[in-house]
């Protein structure tokens, strides 16, 4: 096992040395998206429309923050549960996306997106939202505000620590 110190923007060239089982700590710009925003860029990407955010090398973090107490960029941001989103994540890694950041297993189609993609799928520890709100430095809406907690937001990481869970090599840790 390694660690990796990385910037969003270096994931796509640096997905091939990462491996289940390694230890990233993530800086960058990452996107939240959930369920309900999940099926609007859906809805976005059948009428050809524009997306919130560019989808070629970006990483989406499953996570539906809190409101920011005072003085403060976000509440909490604890990873919410991938699978709720496996029926999407294989057609976005095929037009473009690098990462996920969720917790939980991914289903088999996911796992040979993440494959055919060289992408990965990193884990955030559950329950510890707060904790995790301390490595993000920024967030602002960038789409679907009517949402509130699962609206989209762009926030940038500063050494967010993550495991690698499902590599593009095959590896899984849920399969140890």
């Amino acid at each position: 096992m390694k660690e990796h110190i990385l910037n969003t923007k270096d994931l796509p060239a640096a997905a091939a040395d990462i491996h289940a089982g390694d230890r990233v700590l993530l800086s960058g710009r990452a996107y939240t998206a959930r369920d309900a925003a999940h099926k609007r860029i859906f809805a976005l990407l059948d009428e050809g429309g524009e997306l919130p955010f560019p989808l070629q090398g970006a990483v989406i973090y499953y996570a539906g923050p809190t409101p920011a107490p005072a003085g403060l960029p976000i509440g909490s941001c604890g990873p919410t549960t991938s699978g709720r989103m496996d029926p999407y994540a294989p057609r976005l890694l095929d037009l473009g996306l690098a990462a996920m950041i969720g917790k939980g297993e991914r289903s088999p189609a996911v796992c040979e997106a993440i494959r055919r993609n060289g992408a990965v799928y990193l884990c955030a520890i559950g329950g510890a939202g707060a904790l995790a709100a301390q490595c993000i430095r920024a967030c602002r809406v960038i789409a679907f505000d009517d949402l509130g907690c699962e609206s989209v937001k762009e926030l940038e990481l500063d050494n967010f620590p993550l495991i690698a869970a499902i590599d593009c090599h095959g590896g899984n840790l849920f399969q140890k």
